[in-house]
């Protein structure tokens, strides 16, 4: 008898955004996890403008690609970061993510990047979630949301939003489970040694809702 192979899944372009003082766990969590899952996955970088941009640690990453010249993505991740505030006022931005999600399978984002999709008005009538220390960064900026405070991560359709920093690299795993199968994203987390939390619900910080204070923590990364 002859054994037929399953078919491979299909090639995916994972877009990831950068803006000056993104969050780098928020940005390199989740790539390293989507990084590790083969199937023809690919990753580029892309800013409003092509070159470095600079992190709210120090480090910059390279930008591949602009806002105008990004090639068709099927996967969009977007992190947070003290950057986030002056993108909720940048047009170019807001209008690159309601372009990418009009044609994208999968929009995720981490921490206070919810908060620029929700400017956007892509998170409208859904449910969605944010870092939970400046939990009201992102509720401020609709009224529209199922705005989610118990939640490591949250799913409705073609979008998924985490909770703060570290929560991204769980959401990601999740993703990859949606995606490639749940064994596959299992094995990523052994490859990577992590133990994923993948109980979206399970959402330890949620108890320190909007305790966040940004001159304290400007202050603790020794930006003030």
């Amino acid at each position: 008898m002859t054994q037929t192979n399953a078919p491979s899944p299909r090639p995916r372009t994972l877009g990831a955004v950068l803006y000056p003082d993104f969050e780098l766990l928020d940005y390199y969590g989740p790539l390293e996890m989507f990084g590790s899952t083969g199937h023809g996955l690919k990753i580029v970088t892309v800013a409003e403008q092509p070159g470095p941009v600079g992190s709210v640690q120090g480090p910059s990453t390279i930008a591949e690609f602009g806002f105008d010249n990004v090639p068709p993505l099927d996967l969009v991740l977007l992190p947070g970061g003290i950057g986030t505030v002056p993108q909720l006022e940048n047009p170019a931005m807001l209008a690159f993510l309601r372009a990418q999600a009009a044609r994208a399978e999968l929009v995720m984002s981490v921490c206070s990047g919810s908060a620029l999709l929700a400017k956007a008005g892509l998170l409208d009538g859904r449910r969605a979630t944010s870092n939970k220390l400046f939990f009201s960064l992102a509720t401020a900026q609709s009224n529209k949301v199922d705005w989610v405070t118990h939640a490591r991560w949250v799913e409705d359709d073609r979008f998924v939003t985490s909770s703060g920093v570290s929560a991204g690299i769980d959401m990601a795993l999740a993703v990859i489970a949606r995606l490639y199968g749940r064994g596959h994203a299992e094995q990523v987390a052994r490859m990577t040694e992590y133990e994923w939390q993948a109980d979206a619900g399970r959402d330890p910080f949620s108890q320190y809702l909007n305790e966040g204070r940004m001159d304290e923590y400007l202050v603790a990364i020794g930006r003030a």
